[in-house]
């Protein structure tokens, strides 16, 4: 099982199949995933609380990942947001990490990052040492 027992974690990305081959990597490894098409998607479902991290794609038809991360925080919802993006600009990255993105992936990734990603999430969440 490792790391992801019952962590609930939720991807937002506009593209169907990343959305699909992000749930699937993250269910084999033991996570709760719940997936959006949308950051108004995920803004409308309310139920963010226990949530262990959040993976949003920067780049959305309306509102963009790093607005939605904004939009996050005034709702005092504080779960980490881990960032990915096909358009990798260095304006975007260091825009991301101002806003208080922990970890940033271009895409292509390799699923091992985005769940190494996720373990230190976990492990920040549950105190322990790095």
């Amino acid at each position: 099982m490792g790391m992801g027992s019952g962590g609930r974690v939720l991807v937002v990305d506009d593209d169907e199949g990343m959305r699909e081959a992000l749930k699937h990597l993250l269910d084999a490894a033991g996570f709760q995933t719940v997936v959006y098409s949308s950051a108004e998607a995920l803004l409308g479902d309310g139920a963010l609380d226990g949530t262990l991290c959040i993976i949003s794609d920067i780049r959305l038809p309306a509102m963009s990942g790093l607005e939605l991360l904004a939009e996050l925080r005034a709702r005092g919802v504080c779960a980490p947001v881990i960032a990915i993006t096909a358009h990798d600009e260095p304006g975007v990255r260091s825009e991301a990490k101002r806003r208080g993105v922990v970890t940033y992936l271009a895409k292509p990734f390799h699923g091992g990052a985005l769940l190494a990603a996720i373990e230190d999430v976990a492990r920040a969440a549950s105190g322990g040492a790095t």
